[in-house]
């Protein structure tokens, strides 16, 4: 396939070693982006993950794992949230005459109650109320005498003041932990996990008769969503268990969590009699379920003994909440909020279960394989093969990347990244075809672009589109042109430097075909310095007036900003003069079989042209005609009059643009149009032409380089009595 680059696809262009190392550098550089795994790779990666979590998710099966739920029906009924802890440790008492393996708070208690008798005697001012209430039982040490010797796991939370991890501030108040964390292997695991320098404990009194002390802290990923739970984490020089791993422990009875790790991270937990395994970090990825009401049962329930003992007999009980105003809540992978208990749950029925969701060690070297591979594979076949060949291939890798992902995920429980692969594979394939698409092109888009230096381009685009139209003939249409010529350019040629004035001239036509294009005008011919510009031909423009009405007000916009600019240089270039036409006109390719020329004949091309060159005689840029003005009914424009142009019989009315006119120098419009109504024939006024003399007389004194009012002035002076204009000249 390589050596057929050449001689098929890539002829004088890329070679099969070119084409190679063109791939290469693609998967190479897929695989550095991927070992350097920006947050872009990450989020895409997560995602595929996320998205077959919510394909797929885990089948509910019941676990000795349940939720109590501290929910919006329980702080109904027992008011806001923080309850007092007797009413707590009433709860714990319940849990336990249940047969609670372990009573799990998933908060932290680390701060007195206030609502304790002690509390509030300070609150008293009569010292007798304060004596009475200082004897009364502390609702703290009640709730301490009801875990002492019952299965409860307390929660620490963790944090990172930016210190070092062995800051004494971490052990300071660190109460007697009642685990112990053994680790095996050659490499120290704590260099793996979470690391952290700060910690809040529970109050001395609790933790003092806890059965367990874990972290209530996630692995959130860089979306917030929760996907894993750590076993164990890092606090200072110490290696501490989460909730989740103290939940097993205590519910097994067990003394140690033993970490087991090698060069690659930690490879798993043992907790009692169940081993976990994990990622690298400690962590357990999370295989969700769809929403389960019967993984929780109401706090309120439970208190008021309206729970089944089969539902907490032997469970691991997570004391939680799902109120949004305890604000513990967190984003899922199955796009939803859900408590933050319940990630503790999932864990443990996992766990519990014998269900494990893993990102093999092996995942890594199998995606930079497919990295490399795929985009090299695909990115070859699409330069060398027939599009629908490389097409095929390019959907089969892509479907083995992803179908294979897949069957991991559904039957083997395995994360594994083929979003990143198929993506590399994708724009493999995308640049492949790319290429090959333009070599093989090459020659084609060569002769448009040099066609389109003789023809317009969108003239060549037409024929491309429509080759049946290569051929000799005409057809009638109606039209709209464009003339414009550049005054004095002659003389500047025969006085000046003939090499200047073409570099400049050049500069000048390039611009203003530029224009002509932009508004999707086929250029007709160019003379010199003279431009002519058809509208609706080839292609049919319903609104070919309003476009050359608009084309030719940006090509007088850029011409008179061009002239100024060489003039403020010293080079002596002229303005530009354009006329404005439209009507029905034979268009077509006229010629013989030898050459033909693609153009329209007809009166009103020479009617353009002459109002392109009548400019000079009435002192104006751009002139065009009531054809022009009918299509274009909001173009604010000023009577000419009606010209009767040199060769013609019959007048034409003729504009000028206000845009193409100077405010500071030239009429106002009203004051303009009432002296032009005097000159209307037919107008039954009888002094009308005097009257027209006296108007025009005033505003020339007002604006004396006005050329309009300067015509009709001469005009009527001479003895002209209307607007009629009859050009002796072109």
């Amino acid at each position: 396939m390589l050596a057929d680059l050449r001689t098929r696809l890539l002829p004088g262009a890329l070679s099969s070693i070119a084409a190679l190392a063109l791939m290469l550098s693609v998967a190479l550089t897929a695989l550095t982006l991927w070992l350097i795994d920006p947050i872009p790779l990450q989020s895409l990666r997560l995602a595929q993950f996320d998205q077959f979590q919510r394909w797929f998710p885990r089948p509910y099966e019941p676990a000795a794992v349940r939720v109590v739920d501290i929910d919006e029906p329980s702080l109904k009924a027992y008011g806001q949230w923080p309850w007092p802890r007797t009413r707590v440790a009433e709860l714990v008492q319940r849990l336990h005459e249940a047969g609670a393996a372990a009573i799990v708070f998933d908060m932290i208690l680390a701060e007195p109650d206030r609502t304790s008798p002690l509390a509030m005697a300070d609150l008293w001012q009569d010292a007798r109320v304060r004596a009475s209430l200082s004897r009364l039982p502390d609702h703290d040490a009640a709730l301490g005498a009801a875990m002492k010797d019952r299965n409860v796991v307390l929660g620490s939370s963790l944090s990172r003041s930016g210190q070092s991890r062995t800051d004494a501030a971490t052990t300071r108040d660190a109460p007697a932990l009642p685990y112990r964390v053994v680790s095996t292997g050659t490499i120290e695991p704590g260099q793996w996990l979470h690391g952290f320098d700060n910690v809040v404990w529970p109050l001395p009194l609790l933790s003092a008769n806890a059965a367990g002390l874990g972290a209530l802290n996630f692995a959130a990923d860089i979306d917030g969503v929760v996907r894993r739970v750590p076993l164990m984490l890092h606090l200072g020089d110490k290696i501490v268990p989460t909730l989740s791993a103290e939940a097993l422990r205590v519910a097994q009875g067990a003394r140690n969590h033993v970490l087991r790790s090698n060069e690659a991270g930690v490879q798993d937990v043992r907790i009692g009699d169940v081993t976990v395994p994990t990622n690298a970090h400690g962590e357990v990825w999370l295989h969700y379920t769809e929403k389960q009401p019967a993984r929780y049962v109401s706090a309120a329930q439970v208190l008021e003994g309206k729970v089944a003992a089969d539902q907490l007999e032997g469970h691991i009980i997570l004391i939680g909440s799902s109120a949004a105003g305890l604000m513990d809540l967190r984003f899922n992978p199955m796009g939803e909020m859900m408590p933050g208990v319940q990630a503790h749950a999932l864990a443990l029925e996992q766990v519990l279960l014998g269900q494990h969701l893993q990102r093999p060690p092996w995942a890594g070297g199998a995606e930079a394989l497919a990295l490399v591979l795929g985009p090299l594979i695909v990115g070859l076949f699409a330069l060398a093969a027939p599009v629908w060949w490389a097409t095929w291939v390019a959907a089969a890798v892509l479907g083995a990347l992803l179908g294979g992902a897949w069957y991991a995920f559904v039957n083997q429980h395995l994360l594994l990244d083929a979003a990143n692969p198929a993506l590399a594979t994708a724009l493999s394939f995308a640049l492949g075809s790319g290429l090959h698409h333009l070599v093989s092109e090459r020659e084609q888009r060569w002769v448009r672009e040099a066609f389109s230096r003789y023809v317009s381009p969108n003239r060549v685009a037409h024929l491309v589109a429509h080759p049946e139209q290569l051929q000799l003939g005409g057809q009638r249409q109606v039209c709209s042109f464009v003339f414009t010529d550049l005054a004095g350019f002659t003389s500047m040629m025969e006085s000046g430097d003939p090499a200047q004035a073409v570099s400049l001239l050049n500069d000048y036509l390039d611009a203003m075909l530029a224009i002509v294009f932009r508004h999707e005008g086929t250029l007709d011919r160019i003379v010199g310095d003279a431009v002519a510009v058809l509208f609706s031909a080839p292609v049919p423009q319903p609104d070919h007036r309003q476009r050359a009405f608009d084309c030719a007000m940006e090509m007088d916009t850029f011409a008179s900003a061009y002239s100024a600019r060489l003039r403020s240089q010293g080079v002596a270039w002229g303005h530009t003069r354009i006329g404005i036409h439209s009507g029905e006109v034979i268009v077509g390719n006229f010629g013989g079989k030898t050459l033909f020329d693609y153009r329209a004949l007809g009166d009103p091309i020479n009617t353009a042209a002459r109002l392109e060159s009548v400019n000079k005689h009435l002192g104006t840029r751009v002139c065009l005609s009531q054809a022009i003005v009918d299509g274009c009914p909001d173009v604010p424009v000023r009577a000419v009059g009606r010209l009767v142009l040199k060769g013609k019989s019959h007048p034409l009315q003729v504009y000028e643009p206000l845009a193409a006119t100077n405010p500071a120098e030239c009429a106002t419009p009203a004051e303009y149009d009432a002296a032009m109504r005097l000159l209307q024939p037919g107008s039954g006024e009888s002094e009308g032409p005097a009257m027209a003399l006296a108007s025009f007389e005033a505003l020339f004194k007002r604006y004396p380089k006005d050329p309009l009012v300067l015509l009709h002035l001469r005009q009527l002076r001479e003895g002209g009595t209307d607007d009629l204009i009859t050009m002796a000249e072109k």
